[in-house]
């Protein structure tokens, strides 16, 4: 079997030759760890050896033209800059990626503001953003027997891309103090994924479309799923119902955090996959699948805390998952990026075992 057919037949619960199985990557300080352990020549090896491929793209949805990067202050041990989508934010100069950074302020407050980024930056006209030969690119990506995903990353969803817009706390508040505001937001965001994918999808077809939310924390989702249900929903089925018009099989969001309330809302919506599912905010891929059964294709859940312990704790980690493997509906993968206390050989060791489960040998 190709990737492009075993990710077909892993979703659609069908025979396959050998389960799926993804890597996500790593912080770019743990890539600095693997360097001064001297493996980050073996990286790329171990990545073709182990792992199916993917074509994912994200970066299309974004703010065009960005905003200048440019700095606006500094001390010994911060940065204070306007990142490329208009936000300021505060980060520390020393592992930058290793925190959260501060969120100081954020391009639109009123109604005017957002009419103006919306009309500068975000034309959905994929030329300026692919190129102008950005027919022939969607071609030769297509030609490749590898699953497509197209990833609206940051900026094609309901609640994730006004909260860049706006910052949570004063996207929150819209939804009592303004939700007509709110639902021009949202259905402006909803037009211009349209006007996207309907671009790509009269040159080449895709395997599979992910909206961006990132709407949970730790404990649970930012706004309560009656809120979620009463004005996302909507702009949910726009998409989805044009992406099943057109022949998408597989439509699906990322957000991190706690997600079970929501995941009655996705899937009335006809959103058919989820991932990361962070096991650190008490998300459990065989508690999902026990609720949920087949209806709900589960991608990640693979703590990435155990690559940070040792072998057994992978061992352990590995077993947790395993039935699922073995059901299909699943693709495996960490549930998030591997933070800097992931030694090299935890994770070759993982990849390894990984695979062996996974039938690869």
């Amino acid at each position: 079997m190709t990737d492009l057919e075993r990710f077909y037949a892993c979703l659609e619960y069908r025979p396959v030759d050998r389960r799926p199985f993804w890597t996500w990557g790593a912080w770019p300080e743990t890539m600095q760890r693997w360097e001064r352990e001297g493996h980050a020549a073996e990286l790329e090896e171990l990545h073709r050896r182990y792992g199916d491929r993917k074509l994912k793209y994200g970066g299309w949805f974004f703010p065009c033209p960005p905003f200048e990067k440019k700095a606006v202050s500094e001390d010994a041990e911060h940065l204070v800059y306007v990142n490329e989508e208009g936000i300021t934010m505060r980060e520390l100069k020393k592992n930058p990626r290793s925190s959260m950074p501060q969120f100081i302020s954020f391009p639109v407050r009123t109604r005017d503001d957002f009419r103006r980024f919306w009309r500068e930056r975000m034309n959905p006209d994929l030329a300026p953003r692919l190129g102008s030969d950005w027919r022939e690119k969607l071609r030769a990506i297509r030609a490749r027997r590898e699953p497509f995903i197209l990833f609206s990353d940051r900026w094609g969803g309901f609640f994730g891309p006004l909260r860049n817009l706006l910052g949570v706390e004063r996207l929150c508040t819209l939804f009592y103090d303004d939700p007509a505001f709110l639902e021009e937001m949202m259905e402006a965001d909803a037009d211009f994924i349209l006007a996207i994918v309907e671009q790509v999808l009269d040159t080449v077809s895709i395997d599979a479309f992910a909206f961006w939310e990132d709407m949970a924390y730790r404990h649970g989702p930012l706004i309560s799923p009656v809120l979620a249900r009463r004005y996302m929903l909507p702009r949910y089925r726009r998409v989805v119902d044009f992406l099943r018009g057109r022949g998408v099989e597989f439509i699906g969001l990322d957000s991190d955090g706690r997600i079970d309330g929501l995941i009655p809302v996705w899937l009335e919506a006809g959103l058919n996959f989820l991932f990361p599912f962070e096991v650190q905010s008490g998300m459990d891929v065989n508690a999902v699948r026990r609720e949920y059964g087949r209806e709900l294709l589960i991608w990640g859940g693979v703590d990435k805390r155990a690559l940070a312990a040792d072998e057994s704790r992978i061992e352990a980690e590995l077993t947790r998952i395993r039935p699922l493997i073995e059901a299909g509906g699943y693709i495996p993968f960490t549930d998030h990026s591997l933070p800097p206390d992931v030694p090299f050989e935890n994770y070759r060791y993982y990849l390894e075992r990984l695979s062996e489960i996974c039938g690869r040998g």
